[in-house]
């Protein structure tokens, strides 16, 4: 397996549509859910994924958001293959590359309310209500770099 951080420019037409390909499955196959999963983001995301003879095992990406220029978002956040852990590695090394971006201060994410466990044993908190995006509930999520993890 190997690990992967690529900006949009860096990925193989293979890989773009592998992630492509992934995201869909999970996220508008799985869960159901009809939205258009290429909103003009990736372009400007950096790509964090564990792969392994060239298929995605776990996945996310993470880019500035437009409102705060110290905040990262990470988002589209999955796992092909549950509890081994896979996600979790992913999460973490996108936090360690954020946390040596210069000037970022705190990760933003909209988590779907089944996984707010998962975020909080990385050191995120909720600090929204539950609110609907695309028919599935999820939370607002923040992790400071300014404060010590608890």
């Amino acid at each position: 397996m190997q690990l992967h951080i690529k900006s949009f420019h860096e990925l193989t037409v293979s890989e773009l549509y592998e992630i492509l390909r992934v995201r869909s499955a999970v996220f508008v196959v799985e869960q159901n859910c009809i939205y258009l999963d290429p909103d003009g983001i990736d372009e400007r995301s950096l790509h964090v994924y564990l792969e392994e003879n060239g298929k995605i095992l776990a996945y996310l990406r993470m880019f500035k958001t437009d409102s705060e220029c110290s905040t990262i978002q990470i988002g589209r956040v999955l796992t092909v293959i549950r509890r081994k852990g896979y996600g979790m590695e992913v999460l973490r090394k996108a936090m360690e590359a954020a946390e040596g971006l210069a000037g970022i201060k705190k990760l933003y994410l909209e988590a779907q309310c089944y996984a707010i466990g998962f975020y909080e044993k990385a050191g995120f908190r909720v600090v929204s209500e539950p609110f609907f995006e695309d028919g599935i509930p999820h939370v607002k999520m923040i992790k400071d770099f300014t404060q010590q993890d608890s």
